[in-house]
């Protein structure tokens, strides 16, 4: 999602670079160079332990950024781990969580949601190039709160519809005739509306792919709940982990 993201703020006009510790095109892999002459840094990284390299640890942006002035969380991370960042960075830079819905197919047509927390009126028009809709929910960490929930949502109709489809496939059912139905009727959600558009679909469940960060956002969800209240998102986290790949009829 990084890379159609970056693309679309250099479409808009932005001066934006990007880093990634993997050798890809059009991307920055020296840290210092990267570094050098930040202002705003915007986090897509997969968890909590890659944005601590990002920022504290491997590549210290936090401290290797001398022109460091606003610090944008993009990965879907836990709200607790979020809001405990404040403590960790210099008063000085300004934190916005804006973690954002729509795949790689939004992210590379600039059309993404985003849920912001924080100072987010800062960062309008580089979230405006990137997406074409934006829910400020508070203070900062609140729009994490509100991505872990609506991932939380996600991965339960991810796990719902795929169980679905296999069990049409048991009775003979069309997939596209079952697909088409469902986009009309009570049972539409995102995942089953764009099943053929969504590039992690038809996947099975790998730690490294799309299916398995849905894993992790469960957790990051999980980390907010209540108690008396894991037992339903913990058995969709296990019926994820269970996913086979899906073939195209």
């Amino acid at each position: 999602m990084g890379m159609g993201m970056l693309r679309n703020l250099q479409a808009a006009g932005f001066n934006a670079h990007g880093f990634d510790i993997r050798t890809l095109q059009g991307v920055e892999t020296d840290v210092a160079t990267f570094a050098d002459k930040l202002t705003t840094l915007i986090t897509v990284v997969r968890d909590t332990a890659e944005t601590d390299a990002l920022l504290f640890d491997e590549q210290a942006l936090v401290s290797k950024a001398q022109n460091l002035q606003k610090v944008v969380i993009s990965s879907t991370l836990s709200p607790k781990y979020v809001k405990g960042l404040r403590s960790r960075i210099p008063v000085h830079i300004a934190l916005i969580d804006a973690p954002m819905s729509g795949a790689q197919i939004k992210a590379d047509a600039g059309t993404l949601t985003f849920m912001t927390g924080g100072p987010a009126e800062e960062i309008k028009p580089l979230l405006q190039a990137m997406g074409d809709t934006i829910h400020h929910m508070g203070d900062f960490g609140a729009g994490m709160t509100a991505k872990v929930l609506n991932n939380l949502l996600a991965a339960s109709n991810t796990a719902m519809t795929r169980l679905v489809l296999d069990w049409a496939d048991a009775e003979g059912l069309d997939e596209t005739k079952l697909l088409a139905l469902m986009n009309t009727a009570s049972g539409q959600n995102w995942l089953a509306s764009g099943f053929d558009e969504i590039e992690f679909a038809r996947d099975g469940y790998d730690p490294e792919n799309t299916i398995g960060i849905l894993v992790k956002d469960v957790a990051s969800a999980l980390d907010i709940a209540p108690d008396q209240e894991i037992e339903l998102p913990t058995a969709v986290q296990t019926a994820i982990r269970n996913l086979q790949p899906r073939r195209k009829p």
